[in-house]
């Protein structure tokens, strides 16, 4: 029997790898290998999923919010690689404003003989499977619904939501808390770290343990937040950990960023300070119990703003540490 490989391209960040679960596992159940095609911000999150067989990393320049350089030997030999893979056919998910056209012509230099996306512009012969969406779909139903353009369907059974391999690594802390994570990917999705470390004091005198997560690189605000109300685990967590940790949480409070989705993706419900530079229907939590914070009309509203237009970033600011309590015990006690 010939074994039937498929490649999937993800090339962006870490949440957006883990919105793609259902897809993946979708072409999982008809593919007897898939290759997951990542960003370097988005490798380990493409590891967790179930359904992925081998993980490619490649730093995309016309993905990436921080792009290299275009370079011909390194676009060669990505070219080659795939040669060699020699994948029977491919999916390219992206986001509605990005484009799947150049990677799809790359991929086609490479031989591959079947190609699927979803595209707004003409694909002249680069795809064989041209998907149109309503841009108004989640964001796993948007990918999912290329997989089933390409003819795959998810098993009996599947429920469609996010999810990541088990067993996740062992606890560390009893469950129960409630896990406060003040980072963003880009600051215009960021909660100031003054109402975030009063949200910690407030959490903790109504009773909560509360844990605040940061990566590497955000040590010293994880510390500032923290205080001497909450546990300090930034920079603590490698990413399967930090699910593991997610996992055994009562609720997170989390902007729109990876972790909120890693929180879905392990089924613990979401207080989502969400700044509407880009549309909540589309990229909040996905098939958890979530109460949505932030001003939705703010004159940020889908401009997907890096950092935020409009002086004092009032979206976010409107939201209190009160607000925060009593959305953390509303998804607590229902």
């Amino acid at each position: 029997m010939v074994t039937r490989t498929v490649l999937v391209a993800r090339l962006d960040n870490a949440g957006d790898v883990l919105l793609q679960g259902p897809m993946v596992r979708a072409v999982a159940a008809g593919a007897d290998r898939v290759v997951l095609l990542a960003g370097p911000a988005g490798a380990e999150a493409a590891r967790l999923l179930p359904g992925v067989d081998e993980v490619w990393t490649w730093a995309c320049p016309w993905i990436l919010g921080d792009p290299p350089p275009v370079d011909a030997t390194d676009l060669a030999g990505l070219t080659e690689r795939i040669r060699a893979l020699a994948p029977d056919e491919a999916l390219i998910s992206t986001s509605f404003h990005q484009t799947p056209l150049p990677l799809a012509m790359l991929l086609r230099a490479a031989g591959v003989p079947r190609i699927s996306a979803i595209s707004v512009d003409y694909p002249g012969s680069l795809l064989d499977v041209r998907h149109r969406v309503d841009e108004d779909l989640p964001e796993p139903e948007r990918a999912l619904s290329l997989a089933r353009a390409a003819g795959f369907e998810l098993l009996d059974g599947d429920d469609g939501r996010l999810a990541v391999r088990r067993p996740l690594p062992t606890p560390r802390h009893e469950p129960g808390y409630v896990v406060v994570h003040p980072g963003a990917s880009v600051p215009a999705r960021a909660w100031p770290a003054q109402r975030c470390a009063e949200a910690v004091e407030a959490l903790a005198a109504a009773g909560h343990r509360v844990l605040v997560t940061g990566g590497p690189g955000e040590r010293e605000l994880t510390a500032a937040v923290a205080g001497s109300a909450g546990l300090d685990l930034g920079g603590a967590t490698s990413l399967p950990e930090m699910a593991a940790l997610l996992d055994g949480a009562a609720a997170v409070v989390v902007g729109n960023t990876g972790p909120a989705h890693l929180a879905a993706a392990v089924g613990t419900p979401v207080v989502s300070l969400f700044a509407p530079v880009v549309p909540a229907v589309r990229w909040a939590p996905y098939g958890v119990p979530a109460v949505l914070l932030g001003d939705q009309t703010a004159p940020c509203r889908d401009t997907r703003a890096r950092e935020c237009p409009v002086p004092g970033h009032p979206c976010l600011t409107s939201v209190t540490a009160d607000d925060v309590v009593t959305a953390v015990e509303k998804l607590v006690t229902t």
